[in-house]
């Protein structure tokens, strides 16, 4: 995949890479894959995306499914399935293609006008009918309403054929000698053509009359353009009602506005090769026009171009997949060209995988290296000494530096470090002595962490090396192989000999590490050549061997039990120690901080409340239905009715309670009054008698 960057818009050429024959075997195909890195690499988005010799005219059905390719030679057509991305199928036909379309859905029916004046008709089974037409046909329009194709070609007449009918109907007649293009408006159904002489001439199908014609030719020239011979129409395009772009042979392209004869922007490919075709992207209002060499995408308001894309072979056609960014060329090479640019669209959705491969691809960014220029930063210009030199056409500002011409480089470093030689010397010489060093006995030094750990390996690497030199054998060591080393610098690796596991797996290690030393041992004693053994019977081991194998597996059961024996009684004073801070921390009194606004009570109020979070939502309904907050009732239609009364809050019932207080003291205050006043009057009544 070759990726290219045009005003920073990144384009990705799906189709760049080596391409295998078709005659060459599986097996071959899978060694050249092995070899040749470039072919391993390549990314096939769709099988045999390609034709044999040349492919003219590239089309993608209304559906979005299909993709069809007329191509030579032989002559073909061939369509491509995107959901299997792969070929559907392939029909050969008598004479090449001049132009084809797709008049359903899908591919099941299709028109070609051929070279030779026939026009033939294709159903989803293949071959269907052929007619002729009186002259050469170089490009045909269907009119969707009324069933007509409208031939255009060395002509002045307009061909009509129904295919309701299945007759000709009468021509339009034009003004032209020849006519090269045409086309139909899909709004409101506006037939257009273009002609030799550089005019487009518009008609109307209701009435079959001419209701329009512009002069192309005249408005293509410009003051900033030069146009050598008659611009004539190479390509025409409607979008929308009002807006139509028209091709010139001269290179350039015209945006009309149906309501005006004067073009809204004139842009010149500046090639003076004929335009081939023109495509438009709604999303971004652009304008996809293509010559032979180039591919332009510009704005249709201010004809500043977006990107532009040179393929290596000459274009013959070009296709946008609809609401994507992919591009499909038919070019003058056997490979048909696809293209992605994520800025016009996503992927579509039978390679929605692409929009993961390029964001990867943009987050990995490759390097660019430039072998003629060097890069330096401003601390290696103060270094060298020229510093003045910033901002003059020596230095190119780069991000965080400056690229410099590598000669100049290398001349200023020379001449402001002439010593140079004589350090690289040196180097030289160092090294050299230190390479004889490695070859003197040395001293092992142990790392800073596992030292035993590291010791241990270089005691079994010793005795392991002395057998497998005799064999010719040689195992790396883990203390050499780089993958290991983390474990010898990291102090987050240190072994700790008293955590549980390590005590518990300690005499299984120990026990292998001694087995492991006895076979060495028995080993070097068989190969010993001066040493006589008495051959035993296979099968049967000797009874020193017996006797040692079973005093070894009970004392390392015992070894076993004993470390679970400790380890509980670890575990056990573990625990009384907690006990003892637990009963230490209970005495000590706690202090809780209230918060403002609200009143202690006690703390049997404070755990209440927190069991009451914690209960579910039917436990405190039922709380409160108790408590006569809350009734649960069935209704008549079935469901259920829910009633509650709302609480108080506690500022509320204080005041209800002051209020309530000063009700009683003033009813208690009045009858003391009145028994006061009653009083006195008895009193007078007793003295006066």
């Amino acid at each position: 995949m070759q990726i290219s960057s045009v005003n920073d818009v990144k384009i990705y050429n799906l189709s760049c890479g080596k391409s295998l024959p078709e005659w060459l075997s599986d097996r071959k195909k899978r060694a050249l894959q092995k070899k040749d890195v470039d072919i391993r690499r390549r990314i096939e988005l769709i099988q045999d995306f390609d034709m044999p010799t040349v492919s003219t005219s590239i089309k993608v059905s209304r559906d979005g499914q299909y993709i069809l390719a007329a191509g030579t030679y032989k002559p073909r057509i061939r369509c491509y399935d995107t959901y299997q991305l792969s070929l559907k199928f392939e029909r050969c036909l008598d004479s090449d293609v001049v132009a084809f379309d797709i008049l359903s859905d899908d591919y099941s029916k299709l028109v070609f006008l051929h070279c030779d004046r026939y026009v033939e008709f294709h159903s989803q089974n293949g071959y269907y009918y052929k007619t002729r037409i009186p002259k050469f046909g170089r490009d045909f329009s269907y009119h969707s309403p009324s069933c007509d194709l409208y031939f255009v070609g060395a002509s002045s007449e307009v061909y009509r054929l129904n295919l309701e009918q299945g007759r000709f109907l009468n021509s339009l007649q034009t003004d032209a000698v020849e006519n090269n293009v045409c086309d139909i408006n899909p709004v409101h159904y506006l037939f257009a053509t273009g002609t030799a002489e550089g005019n487009v001439e518009c008609w109307d199908p209701r009435t079959r009359n001419r209701v329009g014609l512009l002069d192309c030719a005249l408005s293509s020239v410009t003051e900033n353009t030069q146009v050598e011979g008659l611009p004539s129409v190479s390509a025409l395009k409607f979008k929308g009602a009002l807006h139509m772009a028209v091709g010139t042979s001269t290179g350039q392209v015209l945006m009309y506005d149906l309501r005006s004869s004067r073009p809204l922007i004139v842009k010149d490919h500046y090639y003076g090769l004929p335009i081939k075709a023109i495509q438009f992207q709604d999303q971004l209002d652009l304008v996809l026009s293509a010559d032979s060499k180039i591919i332009k995408m510009w704005n249709t308001d201010t004809g500043k171009v977006f990107a532009s894309i040179e393929p290596q072979h000459d274009i013959n056609d070009i296709c946008l997949y609809p609401n994507s960014g992919m591009l499909f060329t038919a070019n003058e090479d056997p490979k048909m060209n696809t293209f992605y640019i994520p800025a016009l669209g996503p992927a579509p959705r039978w390679c929605s995988f692409l929009d993961n491969l390029t964001e990867e691809l943009e987050e990995n960014p490759e390097t660019t290296v430039y072998d003629d220029y060097k890069f330096v930063t401003r601390k290696d210009l103060e270094n060298l000494g020229l510093a003045h030199l910033i901002g003059s056409p020596l230095l190119r500002a780069y991000m965080h530096g400056f690229f410099m011409d590598i000669r100049l480089y290398h001349k200023v470093k020379s001449m402001a470090n002439p010593f140079a030689y004589d350090e690289y010397r040196k180097d030289k010489i160092r090294q050299k002595i230190e390479d004889t060093r490695t070859q003197r006995v040395q001293i092992k030094k142990l790392p800073s962490v596992n030292k035993e750990l590291a010791m241990k390996l270089m005691e079994e690497g010793e005795d392991e090396d002395l057998l497998k030199k005799k064999k010719g054998k040689r195992m790396p060591s883990i203390l050499s192989d780089d993958r290991f080393k983390v474990m010898f610098e990291n102090p987050d690796y240190q072994v700790d000999e008293m955590s549980e596991e390590f005590r518990l797996l300690n005499p299984i290690v120990s026990k292998v590490n001694q087995k492991r030393k006895k076979k060495l041992r028995m080993l070097e004693q068989q190969e010993a050549p001066l040493q006589e053994e008495e051959e035993e019977p296979e099968g049967k081991a000797s009874e020193e061997e017996s006797s040692d194998s079973s005093d070894d597996d009970k004392s390392w059961v015992e070894e076993v039990r004993q470390q679970r024996k400790l380890l509980r009684q670890e575990e056990k004073a573990r625990r009384r120690e907690k006990k003892l801070e637990d009963r230490r921390t209970s005495l000590e009194p706690r202090f809780f901080e209230i918060k403002a606004g609200e009143e202690f009570r006690s703390f049997k109020d404070t755990a209440r409340k927190q069991k009451l979070k914690k209960t579910t939502l039917e436990d405190r309904l039922k709380l409160e239905e108790k408590s006569g907050t809350l009734s649960v009732s069935d209704t008549t239609v079935g469901s259920k009715q829910l009633t509650f009364k709302l609480k108080k809050s506690e500022q509320q019932e204080k005041q209800q309670e002051a209020e309530r207080q000063h009700h009683q003291e003033r009813k208690r205050l009045r009858r003391a009054a009145g028994h006061l006043q009653s009083r006195p009057s008895r009193g007078r009544g007793r003295g006066r008698f």
